[in-house]
This record gives structure tokens, C-alpha cells and sequence, in this order.
């Protein structure tokens, strides 16, 4: 499956890569400032690119900004 690009409402650009089926990253690309998010594909399809730039959006509202990391293991040297 290839990522997707698209641009918000705000005009901010997203590429969208799928992770899995249950799984989509929405990473900022050319200068947006937002953070990457990761948000559930629709049930009833598993290609970006067959999804409308509202249908996006609506995805991209909802999902959650993607935790950072693991930090170091304070156990390790």
C-alpha cells in the first residue's frame, strides 16, 4: 500500500502511511508544526486513497498524537 499525502483544512500537509489494518500514522511533512498522530482506519476501507479529504479530516481530528518513545532503560549502561 502506498502513503498517501493531503493537505487539512488549515493547509497543513499530512502523510498518511498505513501501519497495519487497524492502524494509520498521520506524520507532518513540509513544515508543519502539528505533531504525528496515530488514529483506526474506517471499517469499510483500508487504502488512503480511496478516502475523501473530509473523510481525512475526520480521521485526522481523531486521532491522538503519537506518544514519544520509550526513554532509556535505567537498567542498561
Amino acid at each position: 500500500m502506498a502513503h498517501r499525502v493531503f493537505s487539512d483544512r488549515k493547509g497543513n500537509r499530512w502523510e498518511i502511511i498505513p501501519v497495519g489494518r487497524s492502524e494509520w500514522t498521520f506524520e507532518p511533512i513540509e513544515g508543519n508544526p502539528g505533531p504525528a498522530r496515530v488514529g483506526s482506519p474506517p471499517g469499510y476501507e483500508t487504502d488512503p486513497y480511496e478516502l475523501s479529504v473530509e473523510e481525512l479530516e475526520r480521521l485526522l481530528d481523531s486521532a491522538p498524537p503519537r506518544r514519544a518513545g520509550k526513554g532509556k532503560s535505567p537498567f542498561l549502561d
